[in-house]
């Protein structure tokens, strides 16, 4: 394969091609024998974000596809959505690092999506070096309610202590969210007052009636919001939105002004009033170009549909839509019953959110990977037609995930007004 370097990165020919062309703006790169697509031009940037794809198959990891697992990473952050088993070893085989984990988002209590948890702690743990003289920040994990006591009674039993402190905050569901089988008696997800000796006290989350959402990260960077899906169990999709970043300073003007680089320069850009050696205050907002909108990525979980206007609110103009299509549109009735959805529905639901992109993933392993299939067996693209029948004439873009694959979530270039 021919590699070209742009910015130094290491690119596939074949894939400038591609990205010139107005394909997936991935880059990639080869091996241990397994393709890996990684983003490594945008980590250049303080800015950057993307998302990687850890396992993308469902049920069980297999050869070809891991359990479901993908990291959003943005600033030197990983934020882990879904931790099915394997999950570490996907870490290890990928250019990511777990010990950069600080969020972990479990959409629901199937295994497929949650046993790889507390072994990746552990292992994260036993990888750590921390030092005594800096304060090891908490690992926040935010799931359905059970997953408190899931965590607490594995690392119990185990005997596992951890080289960092957790706290593990419940979302609190509603009977509509799952078939009466599927609802869990509170005496079976109820945990005792005794932590672990390395958990934190976590919050019990409640639907906001005003809102249909649950609010779960609001600071200054991000406003992390989740919303209600329909499965087999109750099932959660999670809204991650970037704040706007401040516009650039107009230095042409600073400096004919006679206000050279420095501290005042800080200032202004974080909107504050400076005082000229004129007497003159100048305001920020006489030398800042207009605020960045910031970037929005929704990942949903496993759902044969999304409940309530919830969703609607959080994911309207999401850059990347992330959405299960475990079986093809011809398996609609099987899909449903399991509480699944097919490609056109995943499609519909970004449909009606605006979503730049929509990433389809969670196939049913009898989907290979395109480059692993043989003849006769089903086509995995094939779901990618039918999503896009469904979004025909719209500007929706539709990618199919494979494992470590990298998309990266480029800045906003029109300006907030």
């Amino acid at each position: 394969m021919q590699y070209a370097n742009m910015s130094s990165c290491l690119v596939p020919r074949m894939l400038i091609e591609r990205m010139c062309c107005g394909s997936a703006g991935y880059v990639g790169r080869l091996g241990l024998g397994s393709l890996y697509l990684s983003a490594t031009c945008a980590q250049n940037s303080s800015m950057s974000m993307d998302i990687t794809f850890l396992g993308t198959g469902s049920a069980y990891p297999s050869p070809h596809r891991g359990a479901s697992a993908l990291v959003l990473r943005t600033e030197g952050e990983s934020w882990l959505f879904d931790c099915g088993e394997g999950t570490q070893t996907q870490f290890m085989r990928s250019s990511l690092k777990a010990s950069k984990i600080t969020k972990v988002f479990i959409s629901h209590l199937h295994g497929d999506h949650l046993f790889g948890l507390p072994g990746l702690l552990c292992t994260v743990s036993l990888n750590s070096n921390p030092q005594p003289d800096q304060p090891v920040p908490c690992v926040d994990v935010y799931g359905p309610r059970g997953l408190r006591h899931f965590v607490r009674v594995a690392l119990e039993l185990s005997g596992s202590q951890l080289l960092f402190p957790y706290a593990v905050h419940e979302l609190e569901p509603s009977d509509e969210q799952c078939p009466v089988e599927g609802r869990l008696s509170p005496a079976l997800t109820s945990s005792s007052d005794a932590l672990h000796p390395q958990e934190r006290p976590g919050r019990t989350v409640h639907l906001d009636p005003h809102t249909d959402c649950y609010d779960l990260v609001d600071d200054k960077r991000f406003v992390v919001k989740a919303f209600k899906l329909y499965h087999r169990v109750p099932s959660f999709g999670f809204s991650v939105e970037e704040r706007e970043r401040p516009g650039r300073l107009n230095t042409d003007l600073l400096k004919e002004l006679g206000l050279k680089p420095g501290p005042l320069y800080g200032r202004l850009k974080n909107g504050e009033s400076v005082t000229l050696d004129s007497g003159r205050v100048l305001t920020a907002s006489e030398v800042l170009e207009p605020a960045l909108k910031g970037r929005k990525v929704c990942v949903f979980g496993d759902c044969s549909g999304a409940l309530g206007e919830g969703f609607r609110r959080v994911c309207q103009g999401a850059d990347v839509l992330v959405h299960e299509a475990t079986l093809e549109d011809g398996q609609h009735e099987k899909a449903v019953d399991h509480g699944h959805s097919t490609p056109s529905m995943a499609a519909a639901v970004a449909l009606a959110c605006g979503a730049h992109t929509l990433v389809l993933h969670h196939f049913s392993q009898r989907y290979k990977p395109q480059a692993l299939r043989r003849d006769g067996e089903d086509d995995v693209t094939e779901l990618k037609r039918q999503a896009e029948l469904v979004l025909q004439g719209s500007s929706t873009e539709v990618i199919l995930a494979e494992d470590f694959l990298t998309l990266p979530v480029a800045l906003k270039k029109s300006l907030m007004h």
